[in-house]
């Protein structure tokens, strides 16, 4: 390990956020759902693609900018909003940071541990998060705190059934951090010292608590209390979908795509954008890696929305083969969550720089000069490997 904390892979800084963490900190970090099949998968089929390189006549220089829902950005590669943290003092305050100084957007969860005012005073490119909770009204008042703070769009998350067993056991996640849940955690946490100390040298413990879930001026619920708002809320129909895009009244994302026919039907409500995700193996095990699904859904919608790709990105290399196979830029998450654990802000800088010059490598192989010209002809794809769910038979 360099004295500066740098890494050189996304696979380095898993290992040091392992053994920086507490147990129960990392797994939720890692999670997963059931047997982990989705998981597995989302990392695994971007092993089954190739490159077709070219070895002269390519680019001296190469550009990466690309821009998403009006956002123009230096590389195609977002921060994916994740829930509450435990990972860093300063959370996705610091995660903000990283992200503008590498020229990018972050996705704020209405789960995170920051505020959308402080994250957006760290990085204005902030495209709010939110999910389907609590009502119409509430919706409505969250929307209203994210336009006042200035956020640039809105990225709606549906893809989620509640999912709890996992094979290799869940965490342990307190509601609060009492006397007694901090006894409980003291065997983990002695274990981490480093950890540890970050936290007392920033004075405060973890806040497990949703600031962007509160009511205004109020304060937010822990995050079983939005948890459970979330859980008892029915689920939205295309027409609340439709709503929640005319409510915000700008740039609007959907994420969670999986099918053909729910990429049609977000085209037909009006979103700026949808994300191809299997929201990291969260969410219903079974689901195919999304690389397999993006080319279908990609090819269904053609130029009438953004697609965004998001599930399984460990280096520059998967960025580029999204992007040859139709995604416009790419989201990341336990990426920068671990590269945060292993040396907070300048750990999420080095993964971006990491994945950057990945993409830029992969270009100059290619014998491309920028990311927007990259075509499927650039990927190898095996027979069978696409999955194309939801397709309407010819």
């Amino acid at each position: 390990m360099s004295s500066t904390g740098w890494f050189e892979t996304v696979a380095e800084a898993q290992r040091r956020a392992e053994k920086r963490l507490p147990r129960s900190v990392y797994k939720a970090l890692l999670a997963g759902s059931e047997r982990g099949l989705t998981y597995e998968d989302n990392i695994a089929a971007f092993s089954e693609l190739g490159f077709a390189p070219h070895v002269a006549g390519g680019p001296a220089e190469r550009s990466l900018a690309t821009s998403v829902m009006g956002v123009d950005l230096a590389l195609p590669v977002i921060i994916s909003p994740t829930g509450v943290q435990a990972v860093h003092p300063e959370g996705e305050v610091a995660v903000a940071r990283a992200a503008a100084a590498r020229g990018t957007a972050i996705g704020l969860s209405s789960f995170g541990s920051s505020s959308i005012e402080d994250v957006v005073a760290a990085n204005p490119n902030t495209f709010f998060q939110i999910y389907w909770s609590g009502g119409r009204d509430t919706i409505e008042q969250r929307f209203e705190r994210a336009r006042a703070a200035g956020a640039k769009g809105v990225i709606a998350t549906l893809d989620w059934t509640f999912s709890h067993g996992r094979d290799w056991g869940s965490p342990t996640i307190p509601e609060a951090l009492t006397p007694r849940a901090m006894m409980s955690f003291a065997p983990e946490v002695i274990r981490k010292p480093r950890w540890l100390l970050d936290f007392v040298r920033s004075g405060a413990l973890p806040d497990l608590t949703t600031p962007n879930m509160g009511a205004p001026g109020q304060k937010g619920p822990t995050f079983f209390g939005a948890y459970g708002e979330w859980m008892t809320t029915p689920p939205p129909s295309w027409e609340d979908i439709a709503w929640m895009r005319e409510a915000w009244g700008g740039p609007f994302m959907l994420k969670g795509i999986c099918r053909v026919d729910d990429a049609r039907r977000a085209v037909d409500a009006g979103v700026t954008a949808i994300s191809v995700s299997t929201h990291g193996g969260n969410n219903l095990d079974g689901i195919p890696g999304a690389i397999r699904m993006l080319p279908g859904i990609a090819e269904a919608v053609g130029d009438e929305v953004e697609v965004v790709f998001d599930s399984g990105i460990r280096r520059g290399g998967d960025v580029v083969k999204a992007l040859a196979l139709g995604a416009r830029a790419v989201m990341i998450g336990r990426a920068y969550l671990w590269g945060l654990a292993a040396n907070g802000q300048a750990g999420v800088e080095n993964v971006l720089d990491i994945l950057s010059g990945g993409i830029s490598s992969a270009l100059l192989g290619l014998g491309k000069a920028s990311v927007h010209d990259l075509t499927p002809d650039d990927v190898l794809v095996p027979e069978g490997f696409t999955r194309t769910l939801g397709a309407v038979p010819a």
